[in-house]
């Protein structure tokens, strides 16, 4: 990003304040030089959470905080040429805008890139366990495995602890089926260590009165919208990657309620969010003006 920025605005300093152009990309050396020497040493306050010795965080933050250095040199440099030679450009606005685009980048990327290296303050903004277990690939699920059978412990092998879950604890996961299967699917060899509660979408008269609830929708306004997603959750089959939900069918029963006509609420708040496919989006809009005639 540096040097992207640093490409951006040795340009528009060169326009605005006419500073010689060799000196420019003499800038531009330092900045790429600086990217590289401090964006290597600079992503060492990471190593801090992989177990290596706490020294790499000083050597992390501080190295971070020198990629910034050498946009607000050019620029001062830019500036300082500006008010030496007299000159001046109309376009004040742009040339304050350029000048404080660096600083506030030494300010951003320097002084809170700084701070965010911080343990005290890294712990709550750093990819911990808890992101990386959101996003976790398959092999990763794998150091469950002691937690969810008779062991009932956990290892940390990075730090050589071993703990064992407490009396009655339970380890619940959220899972989608057929969401994203390529990427996120679990092992067989995990999801036989856990007993499954399969969920549906709720009876027609539940959903309705919930419907009704949540939208303040009037009784036949919610079964028509009930009836409805029954109807469009049957193409799924044919290609509708998400079939709406009870959220949607709320969110139509609201816009109903607030005097749109039930045709124009279930355009915009069930169809139009489902699919823009043309074929998808006349089969819905066809089941829509049929269940209100």
């Amino acid at each position: 990003w540096e040097m992207i920025q640093g490409g951006f605005l040795a340009y528009l300093l060169i326009r605005l304040s006419g500073a010689d152009r060799e000196v420019m990309e003499k800038w531009l050396y330092v900045i790429v030089g600086l990217v590289f020497i401090a964006g290597i040493l600079g992503t060492a306050h990471h190593y801090y959470w992989v177990g290596v010795p706490s020294y790499w965080l000083p050597i992390g933050g501080i190295f971070s905080a020198l990629e910034p250095l050498a946009l607000v040199g050019m620029a001062m440099y830019a500036y300082s040429a500006m008010r030496r030679s007299g000159m001046s450009h109309p376009n004040t606005l742009a040339l304050h805008w350029t000048l404080g685009s660096a600083i506030f980048t030494l300010f951003g990327a320097g002084l809170l890139g700084l701070a965010h290296t911080f343990p005290d303050v890294n712990k709550w903004t750093h990819g911990t366990l808890i992101t990386a277990m959101h996003e976790a690939r398959q092999d990763t699920m794998v150091v469950l495995h002691s937690l969810t059978d008779h062991r009932r412990f956990l290892p940390i092998d990075k730090t050589g602890e071993t703990i064992t879950a407490a009396p009655g604890f339970q380890l619940v996961v959220s899972y989608n089926p057929g969401y994203q299967r390529m990427l996120k699917d679990l092992k067989p060899s995990t999801r036989q260590r856990f007993v499954a509660l399969d969920f549906n979408f709720p009876p027609a008269p539940q959903e309705a009165a919930i419907i009704e609830t949540e939208a303040a929708a009037d009784h036949a306004t919610a079964m028509a919208l009930v009836s409805l997603g029954r109807r469009l959750r049957g193409l799924r089959d044919r290609g509708l990657a998400e079939v709406p939900s009870t959220r949607l069918l709320i969110a139509a029963a609201g816009l109903v309620a607030s005097g749109i006509s039930p045709r124009q609420a279930c355009y915009s708040a069930i169809v139009a969010p489902l699919s823009d496919d043309e074929s998808l989006v006349g089969a819905m809009r066809d089941l829509v003006d049929a269940t209100f005639v």
